[in-house]
């Protein structure tokens, strides 16, 4: 398996190289030459592996130059018991008849993002490893990705994280959980700004050749396509699970098909969800869900993209997604537009000299050929969705969850399960989980001191020429 890249500057690699590039050096985003197809016979096969195994088999087919042997060592690293909070590493939690909640939080920070990152941290340690190199990754959060990745990446020989963070943009929970690591090899950098300036200071030094090649710069953000190939497995598990009674029963589940809900803000997320469907797992809808930032649910409604900027992005209960540009979206639109390169680059060049490409005349194929709809969910919404759940179920969930399980409402059709990928824990949105209950979110036993720890981050302004010396006086050369 080979990779290129959207924007068609760079030749055919392998995926140990895009591994510790990140950004593509044409500025475009790593993506595979094909997609591998999994029949409806080799799915069956794999009903009875476990987590670990199962992404063996599926990151197997993405990954061809690492050994086999390497590979499932690795995955068992990733997803044990020692690691996540049960054997299931992602179990399926009923809501209602229609409904169901993929499990995603069960890892050391609580977040969806720990099933990928904790996978990068393995690869990523073997990579360097063989290659005898160092890697600096530069890296962008709203709240979860930077938590997961440094849990990830702690202690890791050869690995340095520079972690940028729009300055009160988080709750305090991510903050205490990312700003209390004193590893050595650890680095927060809280921005004055909002999500979107951090992302473009790291497109902006990842898109700087040269120094990039001089500091080891790599990526941890779903700029990865590691992030998003790791991400793959847990649609492959989920829909296993919920056919498992079924197919226990004998009847024949290999087309019975689900939807999925998939609270966004960056895209890669749901994007992992579009790769599996297009592998042949039997998606019938991916329901995108959006708060009051909502770039994509517009986009999927009009096909006109028009990111916004700082100023006009929202500070929201659902902060993790308070995005407005979706660093994730570029390899959708490159399967949109054929995967032709020139067409993507042309589209991007539009969006950086206008603000806003105009992709209408492809509407039609959004739900047709892709199994593309959207919604967005308010503050209001989200208090609403999670008190009443509460009282329905008895299940708590986050505010990013409650936007997903809001506008999954919307979209469920007779027959066809719903699951809606759930994003984090409550313990990490107190204040908004009081507000919705007018009762303090569960905090986990281990955690409950979290606040109390003392903090290392600097605090430093919107300037990318200050971070990349910040960088150049603490980076691994």
């Amino acid at each position: 398996m080979k990779y290129i890249s959207t924007r068609g500057g760079m030749s055919p690699v392998s995926f140990s190289e895009i591994l510790l590039e990140g950004l593509a050096r044409d500025g475009g985003l790593a993506v595979p030459e094909s997609i591998p197809s999994v029949s409806a016979k080799q799915l069956e096969a794999w009903r009875s592996l476990s987590y670990a195994e199962l992404a063996t088999e599926i990151l197997g087919l993405y990954i061809d130059d690492i050994p086999r042997v390497d590979l499932e060592r690795i995955c068992k690293a990733a997803y044990n018991e020692s690691v996540f909070s049960g054997s299931e590493i992602v179990p399926l939690k009923p809501l209602n008849d229609a409904m169901t909640l993929v499990g995603l939080s069960e890892g050391p920070t609580l977040a969806f993002k720990d099933l990928a990152m904790q996978f990068l941290g393995q690869v990523f340690e073997y990579v360097l490893a063989r290659e005898g190199r160092k890697l600096n990754i530069l890296g962008a959060t709203s709240g979860d990705t930077g938590s997961a990745a440094e849990y990830a990446m702690r202690g890791k020989l050869g690995v340095s994280v520079f972690m940028l963070s729009p300055h009160g943009r988080m709750s305090a929970f991510q903050r205490a959980q990312m700003y209390s690591l004193m590893d050595e090899n650890i680095h927060n950098i809280s921005v004055k700004g909002v999500f979107d300036d951090c992302q473009d200071i790291v497109k902006a030094l990842a898109g700087d050749v040269t120094f990039k090649s001089q500091y080891h710069l790599g990526a941890v953000n779903s700029i990865n396509w590691a992030r998003i190939c790791a991400q793959i497995v847990y649609y492959f598990w989920a829909w296993l699970r919920s056919t498992d009674e079924a197919a226990g029963s004998g009847a024949d589940v290999s087309g019975s098909k689900v939807s999925f809900t998939v609270p966004s803000g960056n895209f890669g997320n749901i994007l992992s969800g579009h790769f599996a469907r297009r592998m042949g797992l039997p998606i019938h809808r991916l329901v995108l869900a959006t708060n009051e930032n909502n770039v994509l649910e517009e986009f999927f409604h009009t096909g006109i993209y028009r990111p916004r900027v700082s100023a006009e992005t929202l500070a929201t209960s659902s902060p993790s997604m308070d995005i407005s540009k979706a660093s994730n979206f570029e390899r959708f639109v490159f399967d949109l537009l054929g995967r032709d390169s020139k067409r993507l680059a042309a589209t991007w060049k539009k969006l950086d000299q206008d603000g806003a490409f105009d992709l209408s005349a492809e509407k039609a194929r959004f739900t047709e050929e892709f199994g593309f709809v959207a919604g967005n969910s308010s503050h209001q919404d989200r208090l609403d969705t999670i008190a009443g759940l509460q009282r329905e179920s008895g299940v708590l969930i986050d505010p990013h969850t409650a936007d997903g399980v809001k506008v999954a409402r919307e979209f469920v059709e007779e027959g066809i399960p719903m699951l809606v990928l759930e994003t984090a824990l409550p313990a990490k949105f107190g204040e908004t989980i009081q507000e919705a209950t007018g009762a303090a979110a569960p905090v986990p036993e281990h955690l409950k001191a979290l606040s109390d720890l003392p903090q290392k981050v600097v605090i430093m302004d919107n300037d990318v020429e200050a971070i990349r010396d910040y960088i150049k006086a603490r980076a691994l050369t």
